[in-house]
């Protein structure tokens, strides 16, 4: 063992894989740093570093360099996108990460955000040179989905998290035809939150199951139906074993709408079709998880809280997960093993369109699931490193020719042609969704529309957009709307930067 005065440090020597260490941000640490650095590159181990620049924030930074040319090859092989995924679950507004030349860099982070994207750059390094990570980082990192998928196909629950740019939360999550009273229990003890039954809209519709409400106005769309209870088999349903026999009922294979009564104290939640790849939430993410599983698509999830009532952030899931033994996924890395093998939209054509402000290339997707066509305008070339202006328009509507500065989008579709036009760079999405009449209505007298509706996404098409950009190319990309809390871009590949206002846009685009 080297010593190490004041620091930190983990899977340390020469039997290890990688070095992770804490140093303090002076001129002393630098040094201290630096010799390590040096250390590991004799015994040919890669080096993570964590520096406290003061008492509120820290940079993580990582030197692939071992002077060992295979290990190199290994290290600087490793997968950019699961970096640029742990940098965007830990990043603050004033947060940057840099990779180039065998270094990888996160700065001004949070410092208990810090630490934990320090551990999980670390599993990574130790992944990619083929080495098991140490037995005592097992729970306070993120595991990999794969290792999810399998312990929800085993019965086990696990602890999965959602992006914080959307809940910011973290739900337990089981499979639902291996629940238990048990693990009713657990979750009413320990999570704190509303135990909910996610089912697939064609389970729904087995059940014949109505939707709690029929407009929904909750920030993220999630679709409670009507509550129930097992028609047989229970004495109140509140109990943990009722409600898990009320489950059990709820997802056997010939579960027919008999089989259960309305009201009751299990509460279902209608899923999106497509799962994550369309909406990315929990309860979405909870059935994807038991398929993927070679399950029956429902899961049991309830959102973890603090003692104190508040909900449960990364640093505290974290701990919780350490101390019930649980393993902690998240939803942008479930989004991203399906995309490598799974979309929902496909382009069907394209062409050059004249428009008043210069020619566009016109893409024509549709959607897989609900044949539905959606268009892309394209001007330049967009470059996944590089920020695009991006302008999702939804739902195109008749009203945007006869009200073209109607109040419900901050930016009209010309208007955001032109600012593209003169940018030289950018993408336009419209995306197709069917209006009724009371839609049509709000467009036309917009200042009867609540606010917060008319900047409200719509999480059956949010995947389908966030599909189409990465097809086209975008990665980094300035959104063309008000700042709104959206879903979570990560596991798509995408990561906003920033929101472009009518009255002021600028983008470097060199």
């Amino acid at each position: 063992m080297i010593p190490w005065n004041g620091c930190w440090r983990r899977g340390q020597g020469s039997s290890g894989v990688g070095l992770f260490v804490e140093v303090p941000d002076s001129a002393r640490g630098l040094q201290q740093e630096n010799a390590w650095q040096q250390h590991c590159r004799d015994l040919q181990l890669p080096c993570v570093v964590l520096r406290l620049g003061g008492k509120h924030h820290a940079d993580v930074c990582w030197d692939h360099i071992t002077y060992n040319p295979l290990r190199d090859q290994q290290l600087f092989d490793i997968d950019t996108h699961a970096v640029k995924i742990i940098f965007q679950r830990h990043a603050g507004s004033r947060s940057r990460c840099f990779i180039e030349d065998g270094m990888v860099t996160f700065t001004r982070l949070d410092i208990d955000h810090a630490r934990a994207a320090a551990a999980e750059l670390y599993r990574l390094v130790q992944r990619a040179a083929g080495k098991p990570a140490d037995a005592e980082d097992n729970n306070m990192t993120i595991s990999p989905i794969q290792d999810i998928i399998a312990d929800i196909k085993a019965g086990k629950m696990v602890v999965l998290m959602d992006a914080e740019d959307r809940e910011n939360e973290g739900d337990l999550v089981m499979a639902a035809e291996h629940v238990t009273p048990e693990a009713i229990n657990f979750m009413a003890k320990y999570g704190r939150g509303l135990i909910c039954l996610t089912l697939t809209e064609e389970r729904c519709k087995q059940l014949n199951l109505p939707m709690m409400a029929t407009n929904n106005g909750t920030s993220f769309g999630t679709n409670f139906t009507v509550s129930i209870e097992a028609a047989e088999g229970v004495t109140t349903g509140i109990s943990a074993a009722d409600r898990a026999h009320t489950t059990l009922v709820a997802v056997a294979r010939d579960a027919r709408p008999t089989d259960i009564v309305q009201p009751g104290h299990v509460f279902p939640l209608k899923a999106q079709k497509g799962g994550v790849l369309v909406r990315a939430g929990h309860t979405e993410a909870g059935c994807d998880l038991a398929r993927l599983g070679g399950l029956e698509p429902a899961s049991v999830i309830c959102e973890i809280m603090n003692d104190d009532g508040t909900m449960a952030r990364l640093p505290e899931l974290l701990e919780f997960a350490q101390q019930h033994g649980l393993k902690v996924g998240t939803i942008a890395d479930l989004i991203h093993h399906r995309s490598r093998t799974e979309c929902f939209v496909e382009e069907v054509g394209q062409r050059l369109a004249e428009t008043p402000f210069g020619t566009f290339k016109l893409h024509v997707f549709q959607d897989v699931l609900t044949r539905a066509t959606h268009l892309a305008l394209v001007c330049g070339q967009p470059d996944a490193e590089r920020d695009t202006l991006v302008r999702v328009h939804e739902p195109l509507s008749v009203m945007d020719l006869l009200d073209p500065m109607g109040g419900k989008h901050s930016w009209t579709v010309p208007n955001a042609l032109e600012e593209i036009a003169e940018q030289g760079c950018g993408v336009v999405i419209l995306l197709h969704r069917p209006e009724s009449g009371t839609d049509l209505l709000a467009r036309a007298l917009p200042e009867q529309v609540d606010a917060n509706a008319r900047q409200r996404w719509d999480s059956k098409t949010f995947g389908i957009g966030a599909q189409m950009l990465r097809a086209l190319g975008v990665g980094r990309m300035k959104l063309m709307a008000s700042p709104i809390n959206l879903p979570s871009m990560t596991g798509f590949g995408l990561e906003v930067t920033g929101f472009a206002q009518p009255e002021h846009v600028h983008i470097d685009l060199d």
